[in-house]
């Protein structure tokens, strides 16, 4: 029978993204009676689910970007050997299991999980794909929930908004006191996890003189830059090559 386990050997190289994606979340986290459609609650649980990710889960991601139930890895070494069936199922289980301990959550949630390969410039053209995604979801989601307070149907507010556009959005949403421009940045560009470097001031008894040693702690970032302005492109590369310039 181990002869039918024909996905098992089934491998990626590094660099890689690991999407997670929060599987049937919008009627869970209804039942939890998160405010809609963000709740600062969430997205502290998210994020700090992700840094448990990056301290205990035996996994070395470079980054992790995240925005509403949605989380991207990148890798530049990965485990197992880089088995996808491992990492499709390991990466979205830690996350499940933290998620619902660090909510309190009464039933189990869960993720799907897809890995990415990229190299060089896709990396960057990846986040800015999903940062637009988060823009789009934000913009979407306060103008579904503005027709709703209305007093719409579910199915009738997301039919008036189907074939509208951002700007269109924008207009609604403004015309009922709301700039989206002026919403929370994590909510219209997403966060960050990542590991930063840091120097601790010690001493060396045996040479009589200080040293300084480089340590690495995890942060989240909830107010990064758009990734497609020059302030943004810096960032990023700051974050995929801070050493040479190379991510392959």
């Amino acid at each position: 029978m181990k002869g039918r386990e024909i996905y098992s050997d089934l491998r990626c190289a590094p660099p890689v993204i690991v999407r997670i994606d929060g599987r049937s979340f919008k009627n869970a986290l209804s039942r939890m009676e998160f405010e809609k459609p963000y709740d600062s609650r969430f997205a502290s649980a998210m994020a700090d689910a992700v840094e448990l990710f990056f301290r205990n889960s035996g996994f070395s991601p470079v980054f992790a970007y995240v925005f509403s139930d949605e989380i991207s890895f990148f890798f530049r070494e990965v485990a197992f050997e880089g088995r996808v069936e491992k990492i499709d199922s390991i990466v979205p289980s830690f996350i499940s299991s933290a998620l619902t301990m660090l909510l309190g959550s009464d039933e189990p949630l869960s993720f799907d999980s897809r890995v990415i390969p990229v190299h060089g410039q896709i990396v960057s053209d990846y986040l800015i794909w999903r940062q637009a995604e988060a823009w789009r979801n934000c913009v979407n989601s306060h103008a579904y929930y503005a027709l709703l307070s209305e007093g719409l149907e579910e199915e009738d507010a997301a039919g008036f908004l189907r074939n509208k556009g951002t700007s269109d959005m924008h207009e609604l949403l403004f015309s009922r006191g709301t700039n989206v421009a002026k919403l929370p940045a994590w909510q219209r560009r997403g966060m960050m996890v990542v590991k930063e470097e840091y120097k601790v001031e010690g001493f060396n008894p045996h040479l009589d003189e200080r040293t300084l040693t480089t340590r690495r702690k995890v942060v989240q970032n909830w107010d990064i830059p758009q990734f497609r302005t020059p302030e943004g492109a810096c960032f990023v590369k700051d974050l995929i090559c801070p050493e040479n310039g190379r991510t392959t």
